[in-house]
């Protein structure tokens, strides 16, 4: 919640729901559904003719390789989209270019989630409480489904036929999740059932220049899982362009060496870098649109 003056009973009642978030979530289930913060991707959608610049871009910035480009179907319903796999050393992004319409509510889900079983999956996911907007469905390589937690916040969770095996992660990517007031305990505590995760921090006096609000405080919760790690935002919705427009951070050892390489290749830089509580970070748009937050331990 976005405020220049909080009293200390603010910082109390933080630190209260903190711990009640923790307690409700601590009788979640032993088994572990996740896989590893690896197989977590972010769902790009770019129009086909901007495809080939935003690889390019995407790759020459941050390293890795591409798959080779298919043709399928990945939605439930009769539609048709190029796919792809950029895996770089900080993070891995599933790219979509439709060739027809986008059927709903697909382009809204910010991740893909590998589960080691989907209906179990689901079963957690509803019973931590998300609401389950897609119900599962085969795609041409396994299984998948979409669902909602507090807030509105989307997800998908895919399961493979054939197990997939890829390298750890040089660094792993954050989950950047803006989220209001009344739903952020409930999300948090929701999706730490499901994940088996922990907060980091819960900070309510975050500087606001993280999310373009310089004069500001804002709640920021951290999050570490399986999945990988999450940043949530807690707002009003009083926010500047391009916040909440990225879904994603990138670390890099170098931030300085990075934008150089992301503006080589078309990238345009929206937010220059900042330095915020031991990182300095940037905002980025690549070529077809995709926003990007990157950042590096400030020096």
């Amino acid at each position: 919640m976005i405020s220049t003056h909080r009293p200390i009973v603010i910082l109390l009642l933080s630190l209260i729901a903190s711990n009640a978030i923790a307690r409700e979530a601590a009788p979640a289930p032993a088994s572990q559904i996740g896989v590893g913060a690896q197989y977590d991707t972010t769902h790009v959608y770019v129009a086909p003719e901007d495809i080939d610049k935003f690889i390019a871009s995407f790759l020459a910035t941050f390293g890795g390789q591409s798959t080779k480009q298919v043709v399928v179907t990945v939605t439930p319903t009769s539609s048709s989209t190029t796919s792809q796999l950029l895996q770089t050393p900080v993070g891995t992004v599933s790219v979509f270019g439709f060739k027809t319409p986008i059927p709903y509510p697909f382009g809204a889900e910010r991740t893909g989630y590998l589960v080691t079983d989907l209906d179990k999956a689901i079963t957690l996911a509803k019973a931590s409480g998300a609401d389950i907007v897609v119900a599962a469905f085969p795609d041409p390589i396994g299984r998948d489904a979409v669902v909602q937690w507090p807030g509105g916040v989307n997800m998908q969770l895919y399961w493979h036929t054939a197990k997939p095996s890829y390298p750890a992660f040089k660094t792993i990517p954050e989950n950047r999740v803006y989220i209001s007031p009344g739903r952020a305990d409930a999300f948090t505590r929701d999706f730490l059932r499901f994940s088996h995760g922990k907060v980091v921090s819960d900070e309510p006096h975050a500087p606001g220049t993280e999310v373009g609000r310089p004069n500001d405080s804002i709640r920021r919760i951290r999050i570490e899982s399986i999945f990988g790690k999450m940043t949530v935002f807690v707002t009003e919705g009083h926010l500047p362009f391009p916040y909440a427009r990225e879904s994603t951070g990138y670390e890099v050892a170098n931030l300085k060496d990075t934008l150089v390489k992301a503006s080589a290749s078309g990238a345009t830089i929206l937010v220059e870098p900042f330095t915020s509580e031991g990182r300095t970070s940037a905002i980025v748009q690549f070529p077809g649109g995709y926003i990007a937050e990157i950042h590096a331990p400030a020096s």
